[in-house]
């Protein structure tokens, strides 16, 4: 069939990049992470020492950004930052308020949204976000709205922390999360909003694997597979 495009949108911490990097694995099509795209502005912009909620300032040095998504042996997709492999630094803690904010900017959302667009014009794609479905792949042909309870995203959230080597306190996640959800659905650019034609599902109270079937079954209904 020809090429298609599934959208996957939710809050922090909700399973997005996790299911949705397995899915495509499963359906052998090319998963693309928005928010590791968005992180690596924010860790230039960190890198930078500029507030990242400054607007003019940090649409001022867009020009100096070129990001790249690379596929290695690994079969990871690796984000390269001014050609630095900057994978592993885009996912410290303190980035992900940086990319937040960042993406609250609409001069760097413009920046990104063609090379999003482009991807999925070129390849079957996994794409997931906070607004895919409603901005970036307005006409994908699936759209999903992943989301848990915010007590349950923050104990994963935790457990994969810990898993990492950077363990930290569940209280902190937790208000950091909630600060996160807060944030993303009340910027003025693209807000986290499901897509009026967009699936629920609930992951709070079931597993990966129960979790990956339910997105699958999604899928294959909605592209006819």
């Amino acid at each position: 069939m020809k090429n298609y495009s599934i959208a996957v949108d939710g809050p922090s911490g909700a399973g997005k990049s996790t299911l949705a990097k397995a899915i495509a694995a499963e359906l052998n099509i090319l998963y693309v992470d928005t928010g590791a795209i968005y992180r690596s502005i924010g860790l230039y912009v960190q890198r930078q020492g500029i507030d990242p909620k400054d607007g003019d300032a940090v649409t001022a040095i867009l020009p100096e950004i070129h990001v790249d998504m690379v596929y290695s042996d690994d079969g990871l997709q690796h984000m390269l930052l001014n050609g630095e492999d900057v994978t592993k630094e885009i996912r410290l803690p303190e980035i992900s308020m940086y990319a937040s904010a960042v993406s609250a900017i609409p001069a760097v959302r413009s920046f990104l949204l063609e090379m999003q667009r482009e991807m999925a014009h070129s390849h079957s794609v996994i794409m997931d976000g906070r607004d895919i479905g409603t901005v970036v792949l307005p006409n994908a042909d699936v759209k999903i709205f992943l989301t848990a309870d915010v007590d349950k995203r923050a104990r994963r959230r935790v457990k994969e922390l810990t898993e990492r080597g950077t363990p930290r306190p569940f209280e902190e996640v937790l208000d950091e999360m909630r600060r996160r959800d807060w944030a993303d659905s009340h910027r003025a650019a693209a807000p986290l909003r499901a897509a009026e034609d967009a699936v629920l599902v609930d992951t709070s109270e079931i597993d990966f694997e129960e979790s990956k079937e339910r997105l699958l079954e999604v899928i294959r209904r909605g592209l006819a597979l």
